[in-house]
């Protein structure tokens, strides 16, 4: 089998990780940046070269797209699709995620709780869009970001009304939402392999912060027992957004959990150190399942 990770450089932790498990698995694979990647149509004919060679000899595509290339990265996932070539995880999934509005948009429709969220394009509405969430502070988010960027906190009236309008001077769409103040500083992340929670963590932000991302500073503990909502809710998000793999954000409220958002290109550092658990080895097996779909097909 060969195997082509989207990633935009091999040094990544998460892309090393990949290539050592895919070396145990006897999996050949090449690590593409979709930046280098050239993309050529013709009818019937689509085809990728990167530095002027033809990508060929591809059973299966692991995209690990960070959110800064999004849109040119999902042309390259669309690409490979375009060629027959089965992706762990699809375009249209990925697009779905990427947008928090959108993956709100689609979890919500299925029953699936989520924290109130508002998102205007007038600052005139935003006195109402904030009656409508009804207490402060309030969370602001950009659509799109990962690691927690881009989320801030509006502790009054003042500095939320100074984020939204910076936020829309520059022409960035942004989403208002409540503040869980029992979970402030912690949410538990669930890692989501081929319809299964394969691992959970439960994230403190550090000292000071409200973010629980790892990146932000934070440091996961292992969820030995992840309460079966919890599960239904990682799971049930998963396939609404179409998703193969994903690491699924959960808010811990006094009414249950409550989606945050999801990840289609989930880091797994702290969660392998944390659980023991090998994530990495997962994630090759499920793009491994992708390419025997596909040549059955």
């Amino acid at each position: 089998m060969r195997l082509a990770i989207l990633s935009r450089s091999r040094s990544l932790h998460s892309t090393k990780r990949l290539l050592e498990e895919a070396a145990k698995l006897d999996v050949e694979c090449v690590v593409l940046n979709p930046l280098r990647c050239e993309l050529s149509l013709q009818t019937g004919e689509p085809k990728v070269f990167v530095y002027n060679r033809s990508v060929e000899r591809i059973d299966a595509v692991l995209p690990r797209i960070g959110s800064s290339i999004t849109e040119y990265g999902l042309l390259v996932v669309r690409q490979f699709e375009a060629m027959g070539i089965p992706c762990a995880n699809g375009s249209d999934a990925i697009l779905n995620s990427r947008n928090k509005f959108r993956a709100l948009q689609l979890c919500a429709a299925e029953g699936i709780e989520i924290p109130h969220s508002v998102i205007s394009r007038s600052f005139s509405d935003f006195p109402t869009a904030l009656r409508r969430i009804g207490s402060m502070p309030v969370v602001l988010k950009l659509l799109q970001g990962a690691q927690g960027i881009g989320v801030m906190l509006g502790r009054d009236l003042s500095s939320a009304d100074s984020i939204l309008g910076t936020m829309l001077s520059l022409d960035k769409d942004l989403l208002i939402q409540e503040f869980i103040r029992e979970s402030q500083g912690t949410d538990v992340r669930l890692l989501v392999i081929g319809g299964k929670v394969v691992a959970a963590m439960r994230r403190q932000a550090k000292r000071g912060e409200f973010r629980a991302n790892i990146h932000r500073g934070g440091w996961g503990e292992q969820l030995k027992r992840i309460p079966k909502s919890y599960e239904r809710m990682a799971l049930a998000a998963t396939k609404t957004v179409g998703l193969d793999i994903a690491g699924v954000d959960v808010l811990e409220s006094e009414h249950g959990p409550k989606l945050l958002e999801i990840n289609s290109s989930p880091g797994f550092q702290e969660l392998e150190k944390s659980t023991g658990i090998n994530i990495a080895e997962q994630m090759i097996r499920m793009a491994m399942k992708k390419a025997a779909r596909g040549k059955r097909r």
